[in-house]
């Protein structure tokens, strides 16, 4: 049950970067979308937790539960919509992968803690990925937007690292309230903050907004990628431990690539497959060691380790 709640979230996760394009392809705000996506999804798991009396709602209320909501949700979701207008979805899925080496830099160099070999020469082979999967840009003509999309998205994994980080504060100060119940709340600030921005930036059209494609966009991202897809993460998580569950960065990729060559006739090149490729050696390489740990040590997979 175990392995085939983890694939499920790998497909889930891998077929969202899909359907946000397919989104903002047909006219969907980027930055409405994805706070109707996450507000909405926040809003019906929250009660979920309220009417199971597993959280209260003055968590709502919390300063943790904002900044963990800029971090995670706005900062990491506002770049990835706005940038899917001018990007493939599947090199969206790829620079996406970056976060892990975006949290060991942050680690590093601001909060000071000691690296390890193995993982620098992940940050390096990564950033080498990064030169691959742009250079087909340069080989007819430079498109800035495209350039300034791909910024976008790496910048974006800069605040999921900072998220990502703070959160591990948050979890041990709320150690008794459920992990699904603080996503949900941080989500729900992040929704708000992305439809507060839509209202100043977005020239919002409700025939673009309320066609087939969009709706079909949001139902899915909210009830799949957001609600279904995220609780079996936090599910894995109980079952395993945190390391395993966050391994679909190295699959979910391949994944996004593949179904938007098939589906969404997204052009792929050599060298593009190429700097795909090497992304995600350097993304594993970042998580060698508690890799290593997760399949060779005495923490075993099946092991029940609390997040």
């Amino acid at each position: 049950m175990i392995m085939i709640n983890y694939f499920f979230m790998c497909l889930i996760f891998g077929t969202t970067f899909l359907a946000i394009k397919m989104g903002v392809d047909a006219g969907g705000p980027p930055f409405l979308s994805a706070g109707l996506r996450f507000f909405i999804a926040g809003l019906l798991l929250f009660s979920l937790m309220v009417w199971r009396e597993k959280t209260a709602i003055r968590l709502l209320f919390r300063k943790e539960m904002f900044f963990s909501g800029v971090g995670l949700t706005f900062g990491t979701f506002a770049t990835l919509y706005w940038a899917e207008q001018y990007v493939t979805s599947g090199i969206a899925a790829v620079l996406s992968a970056t976060g892990p080496m975006m949290i060991l830099l942050i680690q590093t160099f601001i909060m000071k803690q000691k690296g390890n070999r193995t993982s620098f020469i992940g940050c390096v082979v990564g950033v080498i990925g990064v030169t691959f999967l742009i250079l087909p840009s340069f080989s007819i003509e430079i498109r800035p937007l495209w350039m300034l999309g791909c910024f976008a998205i790496i910048m974006g994994e800069v605040f999921y690292a900072t998220g990502t980080i703070y959160t591990k504060h948050v979890i041990r100060k709320f150690d008794k309230t459920s992990p699904i119940a603080l996503n949900a709340a941080q989500m729900m600030h992040g929704g708000i903050l992305l439809i507060i921005s839509s209202f100043f930036t977005e020239n919002i059209r409700l025939e673009y907004l309320l066609s087939p494609v969009s709706i079909g966009s949001l139902l899915y991202l909210t009830i799949f990628g957001s609600m279904i897809g995220h609780s079996i993460y936090y599910w894995l998580v109980s079952r395993t431990n945190p390391i395993f569950p966050s391994t679909w960065l190295y699959i979910s990729p391949l994944i996004a690539v593949i179904l938007g060559v098939i589906f969404y006739h997204e052009y792929i090149s050599w060298i593009t497959g190429i700097g795909t490729l090497t992304i995600i050696v350097g993304t594993v390489l970042v998580n060698f060691d508690t890799l290593r740990k997760l399949l060779w040590g005495k923490g075993a997979v099946l092991q029940d380790v609390k997040n």
